[in-house]
């Protein structure tokens, strides 16, 4: 839609080719030039413990970028300590933002991970009573594609096929995934469903679990025919061969270890799913402190550590601090909105 174009400045913006899918693939690269750390921080600078809450419990996407984000913090010395990172998990992130809100305002030690999925579960009033502008949006540091897989005995072997089978009965297959239902996993399998031009999508059966790791163990343990959620979460059990990854979600294959894994695009499926992985924290901290911060993702994601980091684990290219980030955080809040609209899952 042209008011997302008109209100933040990309390098990159792509749609769906289905005119009912007017939803933007939001991975796109801010034209502003990075800050230097500590350039505009150096009045606060964080004096002991820092927390980090990962909305789910251990093994999840957010418990990742917590975890890996936390580890660079440490040796590049933006921390005087360790990165704590405390799980949080319940109702699709929001307990944790919840807590954030209502229990930490004013708390310039915390950070909380935060991904599409966040938004996604704003855009739906998922989150009774709060609103993204009750937090402070910080920073994101990559993008995270999502992917469709099966258990490496499944006898599903591609895309396409299981796409039949939804098209002669949406609910002959069962999808798991870390998020609530209607959340970002959900809408994964959705988007390419109706890309592959799959009626009755609302009736198409999904699973809720509270991470990536647990939806992971239900569909290797054939409990559940297939898994929707991203690349990292699922990167160990492609190594250990128990995973086969039917599709990823980006619009070329990926890097590296990754690039033996086909698109939906190229079989025939225009389906993308960026999920963007960053952090917000409280109000009420000093103008001071959210600098420190502020520019702490910028150092992050411009060293060679991160980097180091995003390509071992998948991540794309993407990052946005402050205000831009802000502004694209409430522009994506009412593009899923549309979206969860156009395909029924609300009102």
């Amino acid at each position: 839609p042209a008011s997302l174009t008109e209100n933040l400045a990309f390098t990159t913006v792509r749609t769906f080719s289905k005119p009912s899918f007017k939803y933007l693939t939001l991975l796109a690269l801010p034209l502003a030039t990075l800050t230097t750390f500590a350039s505009t921080a150096s009045a606060f600078e964080p004096k002991g413990k820092v927390e980090c809450i990962a909305p789910s419990d251990p093994g999840g996407g957010w418990d990742f970028t917590c975890r890996s984000v936390g580890n660079v913090m440490q040796e590049l010395d933006i921390v005087p300590a360790n990165v704590q990172t405390i799980n949080m998990a319940g109702a699709g992130g929001g307990v944790a933002f919840a807590h954030t809100v209502s229990k930490r305002a004013g708390d310039d030690h915390l950070l909380v991970a935060a991904s599409t999925a966040t938004t996604t579960r704003l855009a739906q009033g998922q989150f009774p009573g709060l609103t993204a502008d009750q937090v402070n949006w910080i920073g994101a540091l990559g993008a995270d594609y999502g992917i469709i897989a099966v258990a490496a005995d499944s006898e599903i072997d591609d895309l396409n096929e299981l796409m039949e089978s939804l098209k002669e009965d949406p609910r002959s297959v069962k999808f798991a995934g870390g998020s609530a239902k209607g959340g970002w996993d959900h809408l994964k399998v959705l988007i390419a469903a109706q890309a592959a031009d799959v009626e009755n999508l609302p009736r198409i059966a999904y699973l809720s679990y509270n991470n990536g790791g647990e939806a992971l163990t239900q569909v290797i343990g054939g409990h559940v025919d297939a898994f929707t959620g991203d690349i990292t979460e699922a990167q160990g059990f492609m190594e250990s061969g128990d995973l086969r990854v039917l599709a990823v979600l980006s619009e070329e294959r990926l890097p590296g270890d990754m690039a033996d894994v086909p698109t939906a695009r190229e079989q025939g499926i225009d389906a993308i799913g960026p999920n963007w992985r960053g952090f917000y924290m409280p109000a009420d901290v000093s103008e001071e402190a959210e600098a420190y911060w502020t520019d702490a993702m910028d150092t992050i994601y411009e060293s060679e550590e991160w980097q180091d980091v995003m390509a071992q684990n998948g991540l794309m290219p993407f990052h946005m601090t402050a205000g831009e980030f802000e502004a694209f955080v409430l522009n994506q809040i009412n593009e899923i909105e549309q979206l969860s609209k156009d395909i029924g899952l609300i009102q």
